[in-house]
C-alpha cells in the first residue's frame, strides 16, 4: 500500500512547515487529490489514521476533495470535465485529449495555530 509512505511525507512536510512558521499544532491538513493519480483516497485516509497518532498530526482533521478529470480537446479546442473513463471529447467524439487536471495530489493547505 503506497498510501502509508504518501502519509509519512505527508506528516514529514508538515512537521517542516510547522517548524518555518513557528507554530505549535495542525488543525487541518487539505489535500487535492486528483482522480487519475493513482491514490485511493479512502486507503490513504485510513492510513492517515493509523499513523497520524504520534506525530504532529495526532489531532488534526484530514479533508479531501477529489478533483475531477479536466482535458482540452487537441482537434475542437473544448475544454471538458470527464464525469467517467472514458477519453472521448463530448463535443466532437475525438480521442486527441490533453490532460490538463486530475492526474496528481496536492497539499492545498494547512491550518496552523
Amino acid at each position: 500500500m503506497h498510501e502509508l509512505s504518501i502519509v509519512i511525507d505527508l506528516v514529514a512536510l508538515c512537521e517542516e512547515n510547522l517548524r518555518k512558521n513557528n507554530k505549535n499544532k495542525i488543525e487541518e491538513v487539505h489535500l487535492k487529490i486528483g482522480r487519475l493519480s493513482g491514490v485511493e483516497p479512502h486507503l490513504l485516509k485510513s492510513a492517515y489514521e493509523v499513523y497520524q497518532k504520534d506525530t504532529v498530526c495526532k489531532d488534526a482533521k484530514l479533508i479531501i476533495n477529489l478533483q475531477d478529470v479536466v482535458v482540452k480537446c487537441n482537434k475542437c479546442g473544448k475544454e471538458s470535465v470527464l464525469n467517467k473513463n472514458e477519453f472521448l471529447c463530448p463535443k466532437c467524439g475525438s480521442n486527441d485529449l490533453e490532460v490538463l487536471d486530475g492526474e496528481d495530489m496536492y497539499l492545498m493547505q494547512l491550518v496552523m495555530s
